[in-house]
């Protein structure tokens, strides 16, 4: 029955769901000699824990005091740069003579832009039109080899008669 509970124990270990107290029972469990033989592989990791659990760090931690204070100040001076960013474009935003001129500006950006596309649809529609005429072309070589070749079969006709 005792074997059961800590397999049960175990398993609610492995899965994160033990409280302190089963934890306890499992550190005593594995503590002492009659362990059973299929959880023998259990019994180190648990010591390890009783003893990582009674180490200490022993040696001094020297604290700097004059560097935490350059950090202070620095934190303070960053807070007060982010404040200005914030509050300064909000006193000294563009006056309504600026936004107009701002506004007549992308008006006539936008105009320019219309022209440089009619221009640029005009030159592809003459592009267009200029592969239909290179293939009307082709298509005229071909008729025009197809009537040489006649030309050569007539005249082989007409010299046999």
């Amino acid at each position: 029955m005792v074997l059961n509970n800590i397999e049960d124990l175990i398993e609610k270990y492995h899965n994160a769901e033990t409280s302190l107290q089963e934890e306890a029972q499992l550190k005593a469990y594995f503590a002492s000699d009659n362990v059973a033989a299929h959880l023998e592989h259990y019994k180190p990791m648990f010591q390890y824990f009783s003893q990582s659990k009674q180490e200490q760090y022993t040696k001094d931690v020297p604290l700097n005091s004059k560097k935490t204070k350059l950090y202070q100040w620095i934190s303070v001076a960053a807070v007060a740069v982010l404040m200005l960013g914030l509050i300064v474009p909000s006193f000294m935003g563009p006056t309504e003579e600026e936004k107009q001129e701002a506004l007549m500006v992308y008006n006539q950006t936008m105009e320019a832009f219309n022209l440089i596309s009619l221009g640029m649809n005009e030159g592809k529609t003459q592009l267009t039109n200029l592969a239909v005429a290179g293939e009307n072309i082709d298509e005229g070589a071909k008729q025009a080899s197809k009537l040489s070749e006649f030309n050569t079969m007539t005249n082989k006709i007409l010299k046999n008669k």
